[in-house]
C-alpha cells in the first residue's frame, strides 16, 4: 500500500500527532540550519577579517620584519610563529622585488600567487577572506605579507550546537507528549465515544439513545447534530408505525371486500382456468410437434393448396439459409429458390394426392456440391389440401456406395495384376534358360559344340570372332539383364499384391523403404519426367532406430502412394531451376517411430491440405487417381498399427508427410546417449 494511502487511513488523533511531530522535526532542523548559516556567515563576514589584522599588526613588528626578509629561512621561521593560530588557512611572504619567499598552508594545499603583482587577480577568483600586511624595510622596499582565513567553523562550535539541538529535541518531544496526551483527551476520546453510539445504534436500532453534550467546538457540535437526526428518526419511526397500523387495518378492510367479490366471481374464475388448462396444452402439444420435426436429420416443408409455406423445421432452414420468420406464408420458389425446377411435381402432388420421389439432385452448399434426395407426400385434413416436402442428404451414403464399388475394382486389380505376373513369370523363365543355352552352345570350351562344329565343317573361334565383331555377346548381356529386371519386377509385383495377414513382425524401416523405392523406379508413368535412382533421393536414417514392429506389405503400400504423390507433385512445378528433391528419413521419438516423405513439389494450400484424406477427393484429372490412396494409406496407419499420419504442406513450399508407428518397449525405453559416448 502507498505511503500517502497508509497516511489517509490512520485515524483523526494518529493524524494530527503525524503533522505536529513533523512541524516539530522541521522547526527543529529550520533553527539549527539557520543558526549555523549565521554562525558561519559571522565568522566569515567579521571574526575572521579581524582575526586576519590582530595577526597582521602582531608580525608587522618592524625587527621581526627585517630579519624576516632577509633569507627565505629567517621567513620560514617567521611563519612557523603564526602555525599555531587556528583561524589562519594559509600565508605567503613577499620581498621588496615581489618574489614569494615562503608559505604555510593547513590543510588541503591553496595555490597560491608566485608574484606579489599577481595577487589582485587571485582575490577575484578566491573566496576565502584575506588580508595584505605591508612589511617595512628601511633603506629598501617594503615586502608583503600575504594571510588567508580558515573557512571553517571550530570544532567547540559544532559540539556546542550538537548539545543545544539533544536539549531542544528533548524538550519537543516532551512537548509532544503533553499535546498527545491532551489530543487524545480534547478530541480523539470524543470521536471515539460518538462512533461507538453510532454503532449501537445500528446494532440495536434503538433510535432513543443520545450522545453525551461535550465541549462547545466542532466535535460538540457534531454530537448535538446526531442527537438532533436520531430525534427526527425517531419520530420518523413513530409515524411509520402509525401508517403502518392504518394500512394494516385498511387491509384487513379490503379483505373482507375480496372475499365478497370471490364467491362472485368463482364461476367466471373456473371458465379462465378451463380455458387456460386446454390453451396450455394446445401450445404443449404444437411446440412437442415443432420440437420432433426440428430434430428430424432431414429437411421438412409443409405447403398449403397454393403452395405457400405452413411450416418450416430447423434443417430446412440450415439447408435453405431462409429462416422461419422469413419463410412462412412465402411461396415456395422464392423461400427455397432450388426447389422452383419441381412445382409442377407439387402440384401434381397436391391435386392426384400421389407420392412424388427424385431420386438424386445436386446442390452446392458451402461451395460444396452435395446430394440430396427429394419426396413429395399429399397432405389432407380438416385445413385443407398440401403437401409435405423431405429433402434428405445421401451425400454420405452415396460416397460410401462409391468407395465400395472402388473398393471392389481395386480388389478386381489386385487379382489381375497378381495372376498377370504369374503369367508373366513363365516366359519371362524361357528368356532366362534359352539366353543361358544360347551362351553355352556358342561356347568352344565344350566337347559337344566341338563335335557339331566339325560335322559342320565350322570353325567356332571363326563363329565367336564374328559374334563379337557383331557385338552378339552384348546383346545376349542386354537380353539377360533386361529379363532378370523384369522378373525382379515381377517378384515384387507379387509380394506386394499379396494379401497381407496383418500379423505384426519387426520390419527394417530402411530396407522397406528402399524397396518401395525400387517398386516406384519401376513404374513407367512415374519416370516420366523424374528418375528415382539420380541423385534426388536422400536418405537420411536414424542409426539408433531398430526393428518396428509392423505389417510390411502395408507398410510398403503407404509408402509407394506417398513416393508417386510426390513424384507427381514435382512434375507438376514450373520453376525448374531448382533440381526434383525427395527425402526419407527415419526419427527415433519415443514412444514413436517416425517416417518423413518430404518433397520440394509445389505444396498444397490448407483446404485442400484439410481434406487429404477424405475418400475420393483428388486435385488430379480425372484417370490420374481415385482419391483413395491417400484415405486407404491413413486408415492402413490409424487403424492397423495404431499410429498417426498428418501433412505438411504449403503452396510452392513442398509437401512433408509424417509417419508415426508405435514402438516395442525396447525402442520406447531406449536410453539416450550419454555426453560421453557422443
Amino acid at each position: 500500500m502507498p505511503l500517502r494511502q497508509r497516511l489517509e487511513n490512520l485515524p483523526v488523533g494518529q493524524k494530527l500527532l503525524a503533522a505536529l511531530l513533523v512541524l516539530l522535526t522541521t522547526v527543529l532542523l529550520v533553527a539549527n540550519l539557520t543558526f549555523i548559516s549565521a554562525a558561519y556567515w559571522i565568522s566569515q563576514e567579521s571574526m575572521a577579517p579581524q582575526a586576519l589584522q590582530t595577526i597582521g599588526r602582531l608580525v608587522a613588528n618592524p625587527s621581526l620584519v627585517s630579519q624576516a626578509l632577509d633569507s627565505p629561512q629567517a621567513a620560514e621561521a617567521l611563519l612557523k610563529e603564526l602555525d599555531s593560530y587556528s583561524p589562519l588557512r594559509a600565508a605567503a611572504i613577499y620581498d621588496g622585488p615581489g618574489d614569494r619567499m615562503a608559505q604555510l598552508q593547513h590543510g588541503d594545499h591553496l595555490k597560491l600567487p608566485e608574484r606579489f603583482r599577481h595577487i589582485e587577480a587571485w582575490r577575484l577568483t578566491e573566496f576565502r577572506s584575506n588580508q595584505v600586511i605591508e612589511m617595512p624595510r628601511p633603506g629598501s622596499a617594503p615586502g608583503h605579507l600575504l594571510l588567508v582565513a580558515s573557512s571553517e567553523l571550530p570544532v567547540a562550535f559544532y559540539t556546542g550546537t550538537l548539545t543545544a539541538s539533544l536539549g531542544i529535541l528533548i524538550f519537543s518531544i516532551l512537548l509532544w507528549l503533553v499535546i498527545a496526551r491532551q489530543i487524545k483527551r480534547l478530541i480523539t476520546r470524543p470521536i471515539h465515544e460518538l462512533e461507538e453510539l453510532s454503532r449501537q445504534v445500528t446494532r440495536e436500532e434503538n433510535y432513543a439513545l443520545r450522545a453525551p453534550r461535550g465541549n462547545h467546538d466542532e466535535i460538540g457540535s457534531l454530537a448535538e447534530a446526531f442527537n438532533t437526526m436520531l430525534s427526527r428518526i425517531e419520530a420518523r419511526e413513530q409515524q411509520l408505525k402509525r401508517a403502518r397500523d392504518d394500512a394494516q387495518a385498511a387491509y384487513d378492510q379490503a379483505q373482507g371486500l375480496a372475499e365478497e367479490t370471490r364467491h362472485t366471481n368463482r364461476k367466471l374464475e373456473l371458465e379462465v382456468q378451463v380455458r387456460s388448462k386446454i390453451e396450455k396444452k394446445l401450445t404443449g402439444f404444437q411446440n412437442y410437434l415443432n420440437s420432433i420435426i426440428d430434430s428430424m436429420p432431414s429437411a421438412l416443408i409443409a405447403l398449403d393448396e397454393q403452395l405457400y409455406v405452413t411450416q418450416w423445421n430447423q434443417e430446412a432452414s440450415a439447408l435453405s439459409g431462409t429462416r422461419l420468420d422469413e419463410a412462412l406464408n412465402q411461396p415456395i420458389f422464392l423461400a427455397f429458390e432450388p426447389l422452383k425446377p419441381f412445382l409442377p411435381q407439387l402440384k401434381e402432388t397436391v391435386e392426384q394426392h400421389s407420392v412424388a420421389k427424385i431420386e438424386r439432385v445436386t446442390w452446392i452448399k458451402d461451395d460444396e456440391a452435395r446430394h440430396y434426395a427429394l419426396t413429395f407426400y399429399p397432405l389432407m385434413g380438416g385445413a385443407g389440401r398440401g403437401v409435405v416436402i423431405r429433402i434428405d442428404d445421401i451425400s454420405q451414403r452415396l460416397s460410401l456406395e462409391e468407395m465400395m464399388v472402388q473398393s471392389e475394382k481395386m480388389l478386381s486389380v489386385g487379382g489381375l495384376a497378381a495372376g498377370m505376373a504369374h503369367e508373366i513369370n513363365n516366359p519371362l523363365g524361357a528368356i532366362l534358360h534359352n539366353v543361358q543355352n544360347i551362351r553355352r552352345r556358342l561356347s568352344s570350351e565344350l566337347p559337344k559344340n566341338q563335335e557339331y562344329a566339325q560335322q559342320a565343317g565350322i570353325d567356332l573361334d571363326i563363329v565367336n570372332r564374328y559374334l563379337q565383331s557383331r557385338e552378339v555377346p552384348q546383346l545376349l548381356d542386354g537380353i539377360q539383364q533386361a529379363g532378370a529386371r523384369a522378373a525382379k519386377i515381377v517378384t515384387h509385383m507379387l509380394s506386394f499384391s499379396r494379401r497381407s495377414n496383418r500379423e505384426m513382425a519387426p520390419c527394417d524401416l530402411p530396407a522397406l523403404i528402399d524397396q518401395a523405392v525400387e517398386i516406384a523406379g519401376n513404374d513407367f508413368d512415374l519416370t516420366i519426367g523424374f528418375d528415382f535412382k539420380g541423385q534426388a533421393i536422400l536418405r537420411q536414417f536414424d542409426p539408433q532406430l531398430g526393428p518396428v514392429p509392423g505389417t510390411a506389405n502395408e507398410l510398403e503400400q503407404v509408402l509407394l502412394n506417398l513416393l508417386k504423390n510426390a513424384a507427381q507433385a514435382i512434375h507438376q512445378r514450373e520453376d525448374e531451376r531448382e533440381p526434383g528433391r525427395i527425402i526419407l528419413r527415419t526419427r527415433l521419438n519415443p514412444p514413436w517411430a517416425e517416417i518423413q516423405v518430404e518433397d520440394n513439389g509445389v505444396g498444397m494450400p490448407e483446404h485442400i491440405r484439410k481434406r487429404t484424406f477424405e475418400p475420393f477427393f483428388t486435385t488430379k484429372e480425372i484417370g490420374q487417381g481415385t482419391g483413395l490412396g491417400l484415405s486407404v494409406s491413413y486408415f492402413i496407419i490409424t487403424n492397423n498399427h495404431k499410429g498417426q499420419m498428418e501433412v505438411q504442406s504449403a503452396p510452392g513450399a513442398g509437401t512433408c508427410v509424417t509417419l508415426r508407428l508405435p514402438l516395442a518397449g525396447s525402442q520406447a525405453a531406449l536410453p539416450e546417449p550419454s555426453k560421453a559416448e557422443s
